[in-house]
């Protein structure tokens, strides 16, 4: 039986069906092929994110490029600013606007950003990381020799942000200079009285020092505070070797003050306590030990004795003292002192105690020292709010001697 093949058998699909399957069947191709062009771009997009990342970590990028960094040359200690090394590709903005913008771009910024933000070295990091180094200021010098006189000059000029060694938050500074390692011939500069930021302009000669031993000397500089009735507290040191420096012409530096060799290492601890008693106006120090004391002695030993001083807005109002305990790094005292303190004069009171080391034939040796306020150390500021909060009772802490 013949059968027109244009007729519709109520089976067979329609030519339309059959269209719509086609373009059906091309768009699943279109999607498959897509889809893997999509993976290629998800490898391509890590690994310039990857790239990025490790763009932004090298010395090139970031703020790197708008800051000039100085080096220290093994001789001539000149400061000399670094320009981009030969064959290097800088990176700077011209470079990214050349770049084609896209999506893609535009979220590996924004994911690079976000890491840079939680990285280890990011910005906030560091920023906590320098809080936690002591800073003892900088100080600026220069230093220079004449070949005709033979003679080494040294210029002090100033310094910049030094710690306060005063409880009135302030320092008394001055500069002792000498040539290591000879320690007893030295020069000073003048003090420069209340001065976190002096400017001392001084200029030392060394006469008579042949070139071939001035190259064998290091420079030594000690910043230390002037006190009038004790012994001066050091702030901080700068050495530098001569034989590393360029002494035909003047060299000024920069640098960074260091704790001081003779303030490092453990001065040892002072058990007192501290008794307030607001209707009578006193405060009570009783001076109970101490322990560890540093050795002041060449036997290995100290006299040790305790000072206690009463200050009233930078001026000295009384002093007690305690017997002294012969050859002993751990004395008992057991000695109290009041002195009179009318309430509205404790805010600007401070106590300070000094542990001295007692020596017939020369000036005694200050062992260390601790200073009780509101407005000092930790520890001590806690010591004196304890005391204001528990009155009538003694409050007892053990305090780290302090240079």
């Amino acid at each position: 039986m013949y059968r027109d093949p244009e007729a519709a058998s109520p089976g067979a699909p329609t030519r339309d069906v059959l269209l719509v399957s086609a373009i059906i069947t091309v768009s699943l191709s279109v999607t498959i092929v897509l889809c893997g062009l999509c993976h290629w771009c998800q490898r391509k997009l890590g690994k310039r994110y990857k790239n990025s990342l490790e763009t932004v970590g090298t010395p090139d990028s970031g703020r790197g490029r708008s800051e000039k960094k100085a080096i220290k040359l093994p001789a001539g200690g000149k400061a000399v600013n670094t320009a981009p090394v030969p064959g290097q590709t800088p990176h700077d903005e011209s470079d990214r606007r050349t770049e084609p913008r896209s999506s893609v771009s535009d979220l590996v910024n924004s994911l690079t950003s976000e890491m840079l933000m939680l990285s280890p070295g990011s910005e906030e990091d560091e920023a906590h990381e320098g809080c936690s180094r002591e800073n003892l200021g900088r100080i600026q010098f220069s230093v220079g020799y004449n070949f005709q006189e033979s003679t080494l000059t040294v210029k002090v000029m100033k310094a910049q942000e030094l710690p306060a060694k005063d409880f009135s938050g302030t320092s008394d500074p001055f500069v002792k200079i000498y040539l290591l390692p000879d320690k007893k011939h030295k020069l000073e500069t003048k003090v420069k009285r209340k001065n976190l930021n002096p400017h001392w302009n001084e200029t030392f000669l060394f006469e008579g020092f042949p070139y071939e031993k001035v190259v064998q000397r290091v420079l030594y500089l000690q910043v230390l505070d002037y006190d009038r009735f004790s012994r001066n507290d050091p702030i901080g040191e700068v050495s530098i070797p001569l034989n590393k420096v360029d002494l035909t012409q003047m060299q000024t530096f920069w640098k960074d003050l260091k704790p001081c060799s003779d303030g490092s290492g453990s001065r040892g601890e002072l058990l007192l306590s501290l008794c307030y008693n607001p209707s009578a106006n006193s405060i009570i120090v009783n001076i109970i030990k101490a322990r560890n004391l540093k050795a002041m002695d060449i036997g290995g030993t100290s006299d040790p004795y305790v000072k206690v001083w009463l200050m009233y807005k930078d001026k000295r109002v009384e002093k007690k003292k305690t017997v002294t305990k012969k050859r002993n790094l751990n004395p008992i005292f057991n000695e109290s002192f009041a002195f009179d303190i009318p309430t509205e004069k404790l805010r600007e009171t401070t106590i300070i105690i000094t542990v001295m080391d007692k020596d017939k034939l020369s000036r005694n040796d200050v062992i260390g020292k601790i200073y009780l306020s509101w407005k000092s150390g930790p520890g001590e500021v806690k010591h004196w709010k304890d005391m204001i909060a528990r009155p009538r009772q003694p409050v007892a802490q053990w305090h780290q001697l302090k240079a």
